[in-house]
């Protein structure tokens, strides 16, 4: 097995080293194409009028000056020497249902894959501001995910979207749930400000649907959405 591993929060997010650890975990060889910087809710923007830096970091790890879709453009045509069996873009520090499949990076990166015939799954694990947060349960979750998601068949044009719940230390371990993405849209609110108006939306306040990928992950459990192009 060989897997690209990208993301949007950059090549040195914790994230994205804990997906990696879980990757190799599985006996996968990996190739690491990420921003080299963070590059949260840029949606599906790609670099075609200027050129687009690329460090390599390290062995089979490139840093890219652009975006997450750019990244897996440029694995896929100049910095691999053969396509990956699986395009994993994550893991995110927040979460990505409903309208943020739209507007993140995260996604994008799984998307771009799916248009070249690639299987992708995108992963994200949901935050709150009032719970310590860490990634070793995410890691101890991703690996059956994986492993139930890779004997699945994807039909051409599809890709998985993973969101993991952010829980107490103490309870229920979280369950998989198969759903749709939620189709309301995320809280609108602004504040005022000298230079204008700043965005106040509470994610925790968002619509939710019943059996939707934000119920399922605000009720504490993974949300696994199959997505489509």
């Amino acid at each position: 097995m060989r897997w690209l591993l990208t993301n949007d929060d950059g090549i040195a997010a914790p994230g994205l080293a804990a997906l990696e650890r879980v990757c190799r975990s599985l006996g996968a060889k990996i190739d690491v194409v990420a921003p080299a910087r963070e590059m949260s809710q840029v949606g599906h923007r790609v670099t075609t009028h200027e050129p687009i830096a690329t460090q390599e970091v390290g062995k089979g790890r490139y840093a890219v000056q652009g975006t997450p879709a750019d990244c897996v453009r440029l694995a896929l045509t100049r910095l691999l020497d053969q396509p990956p069996d699986l395009v994993l873009s994550g893991i995110n520090f927040g979460g990505n249902m409903g309208q943020d499949i739209h507007i993140s990076g995260t996604v994008a990166g799984a998307r771009e894959a799916a248009y070249h015939g690639l299987p992708a799954i995108a992963v994200s694990h949901y935050h709150r501001a009032d719970l310590p947060f860490t990634w070793a349960k995410a890691e101890t979750w991703l690996g059956p995910i994986l492993e139930e998601l890779l004997q699945r068949a994807l039909d051409p044009g599809h890709f998985w979207n993973v969101n993991f719940p952010h829980l107490p230390e103490s309870g229920p371990e979280p369950q998989p749930v198969h759903c749709h993405p939620e189709r309301q849209p995320l809280p609108i609110a602004y504040d005022d400000h000298a230079d204008g108006f700043v965005y106040a939306g509470r994610y925790g306040d968002r619509p939710r649907n019943a059996g939707t990928d934000v119920d399922v992950c605000f009720s504490g459990n993974i949300a696994v959405s199959r997505l489509s192009l």
